[in-house]
């Protein structure tokens, strides 16, 4: 999954989750403010947290494009395969 696709969908998983708070929260009986500032802290953590997901997905998975930004390019990616030295 490349940086675009990833950060629309964390975008998207984080507005759906601050939207259910939202509702959630408008039913209880609490103050307006505590509404408000508990909807955005719940929407700020589920974006923060899905980006830190994916940075982990793509170190497992070892891949060298894992969600860099499309201006990132301090990665050197072999492009010849018989220059990589096996460990024996």
């Amino acid at each position: 999954m490349n940086y675009r696709a990833a950060l629309v969908r964390n975008i998207l998983v984080a507005g759906t989750n601050g939207a259910i708070t939202l509702i959630i929260l408008l039913i209880a009986p609490l103050g307006l403010a505590a509404v408000i500032m508990n909807t955005v802290l719940v929407t700020v953590a589920s974006f923060l947290s899905g980006q830190a997901a994916d940075r982990v997905v793509g170190f497992l998975q070892n891949d060298a494009y894992a969600l860099r930004s499309p201006s990132d390019t301090s990665v050197e990616v072999l492009s010849d395969p018989g220059k990589i030295q096996r460990r024996d």
